[in-house]
């Protein structure tokens, strides 16, 4: 059964993604009025309801973009699941957070500082800066912008054909 909701707003720009459950009742309420049907549905005794796969709001809600707490699966999407010193494309389970400017000299665990690295360029990097160990990053780590929650929902929703016309792939 599908699990996840594509949530958008009333301009079609997606929002946010929910379980089936959460989507059902905003529609029921008239919150929201479904886009793309599954071909599955939920029945009672009484009644059938298609199993929604993207909703969209009734009414425009405003959306207070604010810089992020950083997470790890925010840093390996950010980065791209690239070791950001070697460029090896791994899977998140063998993927580390590498802090730029080590903590035990004073680095934060902030956006800027945390990059992601392949186990063996995080040994190799070990207490060291980058200058110092004498290895590069590839992309300069910046923090959230508005627009990563788009990215996130696109990398999730890459495989979902009927997420796909609302998410502007090629």
């Amino acid at each position: 059964m599908y699990s996840q909701v594509l949530v958008l707003n009333a301009s079609y720009e997606p929002i946010h993604i929910c379980d089936v459950k959460r989507a059902v009742i905003l529609i029921v309420k008239g919150l929201a009025r479904s886009e793309q049907n599954t071909p599955t549905f939920l029945r009672s005794p009484s009644i059938s309801f298609p199993v929604p796969a993207v909703i969209r709001l009734v009414h425009y809600i405003q959306i207070p973009y604010k810089k992020r707490s950083y997470s790890k699966g925010h840093i390996f999407v950010r980065d791209n699941y690239t070791c950001q010193y070697c460029g090896k494309i791994e899977s998140q389970n063998v993927l580390t957070l590498d802090h730029i400017l080590p903590q035990s000299r004073g680095g934060k665990s902030v956006w800027e500082n945390l990059v992601t690295s392949c186990k063996k360029c995080n040994t190799k990097k070990g207490n060291k800066t980058p200058r110092e160990a004498r290895m590069s990053i590839t992309n300069k780590p910046r923090p959230l912008n508005s627009y990563f929650y788009l990215h996130l929902v696109r990398s999730k929703a890459r495989y979902n054909s009927y997420w796909r016309k609302y998410l502007y792939f090629d």
